[in-house]
C-alpha cells in the first residue's frame, strides 16, 4: 500500500528544491495554480475536486495526494471525493478504477492523520 501523507511530504520536498533550482518557472506555476483554484463561478473545492479526476485519469500517485489533500483543506467531504472517484472512472475505465482505488487509499490516509 502507497502512504500519500508520504507521497504528498515528497512531492513538496521536491518542489521546494525546484524551487531553488529553476526559481522563474515555479513562481510562474505558483501563480497559475493560485490563480486556477481561486474562487470564482466555481468554488475551489470544486476546482479540487475537478484536479483530484483528472490526477485519476491521468494515472498521477502526487497529483492524487495533493489533490486530495487540497480537496480536503477546501472543504470537501468523503463523499465529495468519492462522487468524483465515480466520475473518473466512469470517464476513465478500468485504468481510472486502478488509480480510482489509489484516491480512495489517499483518502482514508489523510481523514485517519485528522482524527
Amino acid at each position: 500500500m502507497k502512504n500519500y501523507i508520504e507521497k504528498y511530504q515528497e512531492v513538496t520536498s521536491q518542489m521546494e528544491q525546484l524551487r531553488v533550482k529553476i526559481p522563474d518557472t515555479m513562481n510562474g506555476f505558483t501563480a497559475l495554480h493560485k490563480a486556477s483554484v481561486a474562487n470564482g463561478a466555481l468554488l475551489s473545492k470544486t476546482k479540487e475536486l475537478i484536479s483530484l479526476g483528472i490526477a485519476i485519469a491521468v494515472h498521477c500517485d502526487g497529483c492524487i495526494a495533493f489533490h486530495v489533500h487540497d480537496a480536503l483543506k477546501a472543504g470537501a467531504t468523503k463523499e465529495d471525493i468519492l462522487e468524483t472517484i465515480g466520475v473518473a472512472i466512469c470517464m476513465g475505465g478500468g485504468p481510472a478504477l486502478v488509480y480510482g482505488g489509489e484516491a480512495m487509499q489517499a483518502l482514508e490516509q489523510f481523514k485517519a492523520s485528522k482524527e
